[in-house]
Parts: C-alpha cells; sequence; structure tokens
C-alpha cells in the first residue's frame, strides 16, 4: 500500500482494489467529487467501476494532469469502465449544505451504476449514508487508488465542461477561466454584476454582492 508520509509522492494503484477483493469484492467502485470549493456551479460526483482487464494507462488525480491528458483519459475510460455521474446544483447546495450536497451526489453515483458494486473505495475522510454496500473513505484516495483517480478525471471534465456553459450563458462572469473558483477576476465580476444564476447563494462572497447590489449591506 503506498505510503502515508506527507513527504512521500503518491501514485495511485490498486492495491485498495487488490485488498478489497481479497474479502471478496469483486466489483470495487472509486468514488470522487470536482467543485466543492467553487462559488459557482453545481458538485459533480462520478462512480467508476474499472474493468480490472482494461485499466487505462497513466491514470493518476486529476489535479495532477494536464487538461489534454484528463480528456484522453475521460474517453478511454468512459468506453472501458461502469460509469455514474450525479449533480448537485447550487439549490440543492444551498438547501442542504455543501458537505451534505456532496455526500447525496455520492450516494446518487453509486446507486446510478449499471451493476452494484460490491465495495466503495470514496476519496477524503467521510463516507455518504446509506450505500448499499461496504465502503471506506481513502484520504488523498485520488492520488492512491486508481478507480478513485478514474472518478476524479470523470467528474473534473465533466465539471469544467459544465462550466463551458455557463460561461456561454454569462459570460461577464468568466467561468471558462476559473471554473467558478474565488479567483480575483471572479470576484471583481461579483463584484460589478452581482451574482447570476449559477453563483451559490449561501456561500458568503455572493450573498455579500447580492446585499450590495441590494443595497441592504451593513
Amino acid at each position: 500500500m503506498p505510503s502515508e508520509s506527507s513527504s512521500a509522492v503518491l501514485f495511485p494503484d490498486l492495491a485498495f482494489e487488490a485488498a478489497a477483493q481479497g474479502r471478496g469484492a469483486l466489483r470495487v467502485c472509486g468514488v470522487d467529487e470536482a467543485g466543492r470549493g467553487p462559488l459557482a456551479g453545481p458538485v459533480v460526483v462520478a462512480a467508476v467501476v474499472l474493468n480490472p482487464l482494461r485499466v487505462p494507462a497513466g491514470l493518476n488525480d486529476s489535479k495532477q494532469l494536464s487538461a489534454k491528458a484528463r480528456e484522453r483519459l475521460h474517453a478511454e475510460i468512459l468506453a472501458t469502465a461502469d460509469v455514474a455521474i450525479a449533480v448537485a446544483p447550487p439549490r440543492l447546495i444551498a438547501r442542504l449544505n455543501i458537505l451534505h450536497a456532496t455526500m447525496w451526489a455520492m450516494r446518487q453515483a453509486v446507486l446510478s451504476l449499471a451493476r452494484r458494486p460490491d465495495h466503495v473505495l470514496v476519496d477524503g475522510n467521510r463516507l455518504p449514508r446509506g450505500l448499499p454496500v461496504s465502503a471506506e473513505a481513502i484520504v488523498s484516495g485520488d492520488a492512491r487508488s486508481v478507480s478513485i483517480a478514474a472518478a476524479s478525471i470523470i467528474a473534473k471534465v465533466t465539471r469544467d465542461r459544465m462550466c463551458g456553459v455557463m460561461h456561454a450563458e454569462e459570460p461577464q462572469f468568466g467561468f471558462l477561466s476559473h471554473k467558478g473558483y474565488g479567483a480575483a477576476a471572479h470576484l471583481k465580476a461579483l463584484e460589478t454584476h452581482g451574482p447570476g444564476r449559477h453563483h451559490r447563494m449561501d456561500f458568503a462572497p455572493c450573498a455579500a454582492a447580492l446585499a450590495r447590489r441590494n443595497g441592504t449591506d451593513a
């Protein structure tokens, strides 16, 4: 199993999958999200059950890959694996809060797979409630498990494409460049235009921008 040391360079492998299979889990699923931190747009979660005979070469944490590599691997994963995607839009994030919306989407993604997995590997330190099978949370899982790495790629590419649609609808915010994160250009656009339809109004910078626009800020 990869080292837990914070100074070690982690590369995903099949150690977690093999351990689960050793306990009798034939179909092991990796789960990861993209978009918990941005001020706008959805949280996107992917669940991936890789074909052990057709694992794409070069799987890694999506943040460590170029956009071109992510696109290539995205296509390979979709062509060879069982993949499901769940999306929590801003209105659901506002209703549940970002953590619970992410957990909801994780459960939905697992339940949406073509075939139920036997075990689930989730990136992070929390597990969604109500999963129908055994599961484990893995800190830095996208850098340690190829299944989670694959899920991170699917989630990231899917969300980036959705940000392209958001940009086409509201180009004044520049979603194509910052993907909804709190970049200086995004905060300036919020100051100038106020929040748009894709913003998360339960996030403080968006709520403050709306208050300023309405003249109700303290």
